[in-house]
């Protein structure tokens, strides 16, 4: 049985380069070990105008900002970046009604994920349950004394709420291990 040394590891690509920096280091209990690659997780909070982008450390310890781009441009900017850097998993915002039932925009952000898939297909792609992300996330900028000509960029916003999916979402990693 392998143990891992590190507890965000989530659909591993094994690495042929034992010394890279970005890959994590199972070891078997017979004494065998075996390096995988830590690739990065990038959270969506998707809008048809803006949409808001997070994305983890190598290691998947902290989520920060990554940028806003607008609806269109989602799937190019995304495609630039897994050129630049290693990615093993887009995680994308569900947005739920109280109740637990999909809300109104669902239908968009489903055909997103349709195209998502489609342009980049080696890169799995989850929903997370994104329920008072906006809020929160308004709610952190005002917290954090951010001056009010910042806080009126609408995109900050989107930004903000695609960390807090993220961060919710290694979180719930580290309780199911």
């Amino acid at each position: 049985m392998y143990s891992i040394k590190n507890a965000f590891s989530f659909h591993p690509l094994y690495c042929k380069d034992k010394l890279a920096e970005d890959c994590l280091l199972l070891r078997h209990s017979n004494g065998g070990k075996r390096y995988v690659s830590m690739g990065r997780i990038i959270a969506v909070d998707y809008g048809r105008k803006r949409t808001g982008l997070a994305v983890t450390d190598p290691q998947r310890i902290i989520a920060t900002e990554l940028a806003t781009v607008s609806g269109g441009e989602v799937v190019p900017f995304l495609r630039g970046y897994i050129g630049r850097e290693n990615v093993d998993l887009f995680v994308v915002g569900l947005p739920k009604k109280m109740n637990g039932q999909p809300s109104e925009c669902m239908q968009g952000i489903e055909v997103f994920v349709v195209g998502l898939r489609r342009a980049i297909p080696n890169i799995p792609v989850c929903y997370y349950d994104e329920r008072f992300t906006s809020l929160l996330a308004k709610r952190a900028i005002f917290e954090a004394g951010i001056k009010k000509k910042k806080r009126r960029e609408k995109g900050l916003i989107d930004r903000t709420a695609a960390v807090i999916i993220l961060q919710d979402y290694l979180e719930s990693l580290k309780l199911r291990t």
